[in-house]
């Protein structure tokens, strides 16, 4: 605990020393006369501390949700019940950090005697991460008004900021796809009506010449259809990337921001239309992982597991974490891997670990594109600097697709799309690949 002097007290020294050199004083010097008031002021300061309601009268809350989405607002409180016998003003400080952008994080409460204050602040988070807030500064002001006493005063809580679902709306859209699927209709991208056997039934004139059971026809005496849905059960893992190809921004948003969109919107469509949906985040090692299920609390289970982590400074370990996810998931599955399609990374990390997974699952590889790159080749060139910028626009944009092709030339299905396209894309290949019976 440490004894300070308040503002009140400073103004009152001003104002003394201002009369002391206007009226006329007795002949002692001035520095004297100084020092007197500063022993003076300070004396006073620490009986108005001492004076001050002892801390352990007050107790101190901070309410807040434990779960807040980026750029949305939030409301922060905080409550103080004094058990003294006299009123109280206190000066509150709380720790939160800068990019929670609180409207306020300091305030000037008065509590009464005996009563409870409560007071309240909103938070607009910049950024998802995971924030410990461990404690707050109270400084409690003597009965004068001229001194305080302050202390930090334990105040633990954990505010956990999640990424935006910003294609929410291209999964309830695939969702309906999926569904239409299941009743066996024809999607508006004719999808096909599904490969798991559901029932017989007599033929119709919408129905297809190719879906007629023969021996079924032939024991009735009229032409008799299989149906079909989508199957069910089955699993899907995305396998996100943190490593240092995910740190570059697109539309200034780093890559791996848009990645885990689509991770939540490919997780949501899963779970909702009775598929399994996992989790295997990495880097230099496994960083996070979440078993598949099909769970009601699925989507969020993925998102708690991600939501915190950064892209690492350093190439990711691409064979290792394809072992760890042969080893963990031996029956056929769809491996969704958002990474870039930069050529570098591609041809020195991705394809030498690529066979590990490619022999047992369907693998899909998506990345980002940056839209901005096809505005520069697209845009007129006015200057010297905008042929260079042409140039090397050119340039990645060919490697992008080079690389794009060797992968598919492996079987792998490839999605390089803007990030307002990638989540629909990715939630595309997976129906396309449900109803075709490709897992």
């Amino acid at each position: 605990m440490s004894i300070l002097p308040t503002r009140r007290l400073a103004f009152a020294v001003l104002a003394v020393g201002g009369a002391l050199i206007v009226l006329p004083t007795p002949d002692v010097s001035l520095w004297v006369i100084a020092v007197a008031v500063a022993v003076l002021a300070l004396v006073i300061t620490v009986i108005d501390a001492a004076l001050a309601v002892r801390p352990a009268m007050l107790t101190f809350e901070r309410r807040h949700p434990p779960i807040v989405v980026a750029n949305s607002t939030s409301a922060v409180a905080w409550t103080v019940a004094s058990e003294a016998r006299r009123p109280v003003r206190l000066l509150v400080a709380d720790e939160l950090a800068p990019s929670l952008r609180a409207a306020a994080r300091r305030f000037d409460i008065r509590v009464p005697a005996g009563d409870v204050v409560r007071v309240r602040t909103s938070i607009t988070p910049l950024r998802r991460g995971r924030f410990e807030l461990e404690r707050i500064s109270v400084r409690i002001v003597g009965p004068l008004g001229l001194g305080a006493r302050q202390r930090d005063v334990p105040l633990h809580s954990v505010l956990r900021v999640h990424p935006p679902f910003r294609s929410r709306d291209e999964a309830e859209l695939a969702i309906r796809k999926g569904r239409i699927l299941e009743l066996g209709l024809r999607s508006a991208r004719g999808i096909g009506a599904g490969t798991e056997f559901e029932q017989l039934r007599e033929y119709g004139p919408d129905d297809e010449f190719r879906r007629i059971d023969w021996t079924a026809t032939a024991r009735t005496g009229r032409a008799i259809v299989r149906t079909f849905r989508a199957e069910r059960n089955q699993t899907v893992v995305a396998v996100l990337d943190t490593g240092r190809v995910m740190a570059g921004r697109v539309d200034g948003v780093p890559r791996l921001e848009h990645a885990m969109d689509a991770i939540t919107a490919l997780a949501t469509v899963s779970t909702r239309l009775g598929d399994k949906c996992g989790l295997v985040a990495f880097g230099a090692d496994i960083r996070s992982e979440v078993a598949p299920a099909r769970r009601r609390d699925q989507v969020g289970r993925i998102t708690e597991a991600m939501y915190a982590l950064e892209s690492e400074l350093n190439e990711s370990d691409y064979p290792s974490a394809f072992a760890h996810v042969v080893a963990r998931y031996r029956r056929r599955a769809m491996l969704v891997l958002l990474s870039d399609l930069l050529e570098p990374a591609v041809e020195d990390s991705l394809l030498p670990g690529l066979p590990l997974i490619t022999r047992t699952h369907l693998v899909v590889v998506a990345g980002v594109r940056d839209p901005q790159v096809e505005e520069w080749i697209e845009g007129p060139v006015q200057s010297e600097e905008d042929a260079y910028r042409r140039t090397a626009a050119t340039t990645t944009l060919v490697d992008r697709r080079r690389t794009a092709a060797r992968l598919r030339g492996l079987g792998v299905t490839v999605i390089d799309a803007a990030p307002s396209r990638l989540a629909a894309e990715l939630a595309d290949a997976y129906l396309l690949a449900k109803s075709t019976g490709r897992l």
